[in-house]
């Protein structure tokens, strides 16, 4: 078997690899974006801790054809790159989405949730939703708030006390 098989099967293994074990992956169309605006993406995606590759599609469909999940091929047409995150399922959807607005050229074309394919639209629904943090910093403050208004009724009823006790001293 010649190398250059050899290299694109270990090629066809990684994506297929990352397609199953991504939390999300969403695809799109970078066609239009300049050297200095895919930089900028990159840049953005990495610091969310998100990996985005220009893949060939032919070995993206091999790749989808491994991991069950062909339904995706038909938004492997044109220039892709794929954005894959294995601890944030919203993070490269926010990214993106928000990228997206500001530069008409990123089309987002669909993706992969937790090995579920999604539409353009469910990826924007995906955006909108607060980041992981956000939703650890809502549950927190969820949390808090009965043990706060459980402070306050002591403290209330402590104050009630003292001032009762006051009354009768005097």
């Amino acid at each position: 078997m010649s190398k250059a098989i050899e290299t694109k099967k270990q090629v066809v293994a990684e994506i297929a690899d990352k397609l199953q074990n991504s939390k999300s992956t969403i695809i799109t169309d970078y066609r239009g974006l300049t050297v200095a605006e895919m930089n900028e993406l990159r840049s953005q995606l990495r610091a969310a801790g998100v990996e985005y590759r220009v893949l060939k599609n032919t070995m993206t469909r091999r790749a989808t054809s491994e991991s069950n999940l062909s339904d995706l091929d038909e938004h492997l047409v044109g220039p892709t790159a794929v954005a894959f995150s294995n601890d944030d399922v919203v993070a490269p959807a926010k990214v993106l989405h928000t990228f997206a607005k500001d530069h008409n050229a990123l089309e987002i074309k669909g993706g992969v949730v937790e090995g579920r394919i999604i539409s353009v639209d469910e990826v924007k629904a995906l955006a909108a939703l607060p980041s992981r943090e956000g939703l650890l910093s809502m549950l927190l403050s969820v949390l808090q708030a009965p043990v706060r208004n459980f402070a306050l009724a002591v403290k209330a009823v402590a104050d009630k006390e003292d001032g009762g006790e006051e009354a009768q001293e005097a």
